[in-house]
């Protein structure tokens, strides 16, 4: 499942959310707001498995374009020596060789930087989308300690079925 679609989940739990009178404080549903985050923790390694099928596509492109660039350079050496038995036509020859040369260093650049654009654009999100859901949790654990501090007695003390609802601050963004 996409983290971001989890985030969303879990924004969606807390606008739900009860508002507690004169405070600041929303009271929501711990076991959806556990589940979503244990969605969030088999997601994550989802989305790093996305990065490294991106990374091997980028190695798979750069391994296609060396070999397309040492075809195209041996075509042009033996383009090359062909033209060379001809002495009117060496230099030529040899002027074309290195244009083809050029241009197949050229053309694996170009798809090399692009793959390099694209892979880093798509950590850049990853890293985004992992920041924001890292975030997330960290308030929601900073809420339920927070929680916890102002309650008498701790939350594992009472079975799964009794446990209060966990107030959560809402943040402006």
């Amino acid at each position: 499942m996409d983290i971001q679609h989890l985030v969303d989940r879990l924004e969606d739990l807390v606008d739900e959310g009860r508002h507690m009178p004169f405070s600041k404080f929303t009271m929501i549903d711990e076991e959806r707001a556990l589940e979503l985050i244990d969605q969030m923790r088999i997601s994550i390694p989802e989305e790093i498995e996305k990065a490294s099928r991106v990374l091997a596509q980028r190695d798979r492109i750069l391994a296609q374009a060396n070999e397309e660039a040492a075809r195209l350079i041996q075509a042009a050496r033996e383009q090359g020596v062909q033209l060379m038995d001809r002495e009117a036509t060496v230099q030529a020859a040899q002027s074309r060789a290195a244009n083809i040369i050029e241009q197949a260093k050229q053309d694996a650049e170009e798809v090399v930087a692009g793959a390099d654009t694209y892979v880093a654009e798509t950590l850049a999100k990853l890293e985004q989308q992992l920041a924001k859901a890292l975030n997330v949790v960290r308030n929601g654990i900073n809420e339920v300690n927070t929680a916890g501090a102002v309650q008498q007695a701790p939350p594992a003390q009472f079975p799964v079925s009794m446990r209060q609802p966990v107030e959560v601050r809402k943040e402006e963004q």
